[in-house]
């Protein structure tokens, strides 16, 4: 099993800032962000699509652990419901994603987001599909070792 973070792999996860943690014996990625006020609405708390996305790639990069070890084998959503709980405020966040069913190629998988604090901010569900053998290639993103 891979250890390690994923940094600075996709476009998105630059602008936002998130490292993703593949490396976890459970099986579950993690995506980390330490909140500014880059990642707040008007109201000053955590913007939702910001939630989403933290949501978004925590449950995607567990799909890909059931099929690669490394957490890159690529899989797409195809729906994501998230629920919101509570305000995200200043500090660190996690959201862990963790499989719930599914078969060769769809899963299904929950997320948490949840606040250094330990408050839940946002659940989320969501169905991931693999993609198939060569219909992508995976770029080659900054590793650093945990």
């Amino acid at each position: 099993m891979a250890a390690g973070l994923i940094e600075n792999e996709t476009g998105t996860q630059r602008l936002i800032g998130y490292r993703l943690d593949v490396g976890q014996p459970d099986r579950r990625a993690r995506c980390r962000l330490v909140l500014d006020d880059r990642h707040t609405n008007r109201h000053g708390v955590l913007h939702g699509g910001i939630a989403a996305t933290l949501l978004d790639s925590a449950c995607g990069a567990t799909a890909s652990l059931t099929v690669d070890d490394t957490g890159l084998r690529p899989f797409l959503t195809i729906s994501l419901t998230i629920d919101f709980i509570a305000a995200g405020r200043a500090g660190g966040v996690t959201a862990t994603g963790r499989v719930t069913g599914g078969g060769r190629s769809l899963l299904f998988v929950a997320g948490e987001l949840l606040h250094d604090d330990g408050t839940l901010i946002a659940t989320a569900s969501g169905v991931f599909k693999r993609v198939p053998d060569g219909a992508s290639s995976p770029r080659a993103p900054e590793r650093t070792e945990a």
